[in-house]
């Protein structure tokens, strides 16, 4: 990875060595190391053996086209807020149901882009947008 400074990296070396240019988001950093080392550990973390349980990766943001579904942590009340009771009912249907509904609200929220691709892979139309 050519990792540009300030202005970028040189046309002609991208264009003489045929380079792929990548980009992370709409915004500028000052130098790519940190978007190099973004980019190195997206991609690491998908190697065999890298996380220790190669089953969490497949509920992970993006994996299934949507963001994430909330995640809570003891102690179960913090500063007047509580864990969602599915969370704590032990009921495993319940929860996986409750994971999905979320995930699906939260990428509606956040990234109506991802929705969007998310339903348009499915085929389908949103009926409330």
């Amino acid at each position: 990875m050519l990792c540009g400074r300030f202005e970028g990296i040189d046309q002609r070396v991208i264009d003489h060595y045929q380079l792929e240019e990548i980009s992370l988001g709409d915004f500028v950093l000052t130098g790519g190391e940190i978007a190099a080392q973004a980019m190195i550990d997206a991609t690491v973390r998908l190697l065999p053996d890298i996380l220790g349980n190669e089953a969490s990766i497949a509920e992970e943001s993006h994996m299934a086209g949507l963001l994430e579904h909330p995640h809570y942590t003891r102690p179960a009340l913090w500063n007047g807020r509580s864990i969602p009771d599915v969370l704590q009912s032990g009921h495993h249907i319940n929860i996986a149901k409750w994971r999905q509904e979320m995930s699906h609200q939260v990428t509606k929220e956040k990234r109506p882009d991802l929705w969007a691709a998310f339903q348009n892979a499915l085929g389908e139309k949103d009926p409330k947008g």
